[in-house]
């Protein structure tokens, strides 16, 4: 595996996904997702275990995409650069969209934020699916332009 375009694959994946989260939740506010909510929940309970000083909505909501766009990276930088990245794509996407939807609830985190209707449901695991499908077209892409050199 090649580390730089696994990563720069990662990296398309992971915007492709927030860009998709943050258009929707402005343009269907009833039932888009809200991983960004879900997100500040998280910071603000682990900020609270470690006894931290809890930042204002707006630096929270800062920290959680950041967070959000480097974690995801992450996960998609597995599609890899070799053959099959478009299918380790979707897989990784599908589970990353199921774990959203099933995850939540049992973390204490709230289960409205992507699972409130068969609609949220529905486009939570879609976009982290699309997410992975960019992350490994990209990487396919990579790896073939690696090739022709």
């Amino acid at each position: 595996m090649k580390l730089l375009p696994s990563l720069g694959a990662g990296l398309a994946g992971a915007l492709a996904l927030t860009a998709l989260h943050e258009t929707a939740r402005r343009l269907r506010p009833a039932d888009a997702p809200r991983m960004d909510i879900l997100g500040m929940r998280g910071l603000r309970k682990l900020l609270a275990k470690a006894d931290a000083p809890q930042p204002d909505d707006e630096t929270a909501f800062g920290l959680t995409m950041a967070g959000d766009v480097i974690s995801n990276a992450l996960y998609y930088s597995l599609v890899g650069s070799g053959r099959h990245a478009v299918r380790r794509g979707l897989l990784l996407g599908v589970a990353a969209g199921v774990g959203g939807v099933v995850l939540p609830g049992p973390l204490g985190l709230g289960e409205a934020p992507s699972n409130r209707t068969p609609q949220t449901q529905l486009m939570t695991v879609a976009w982290y699916s699309v997410g992975g499908l960019v992350a490994g077209a990209v990487a396919q892409a990579l790896r073939k332009a690696r090739k022709r050199r």
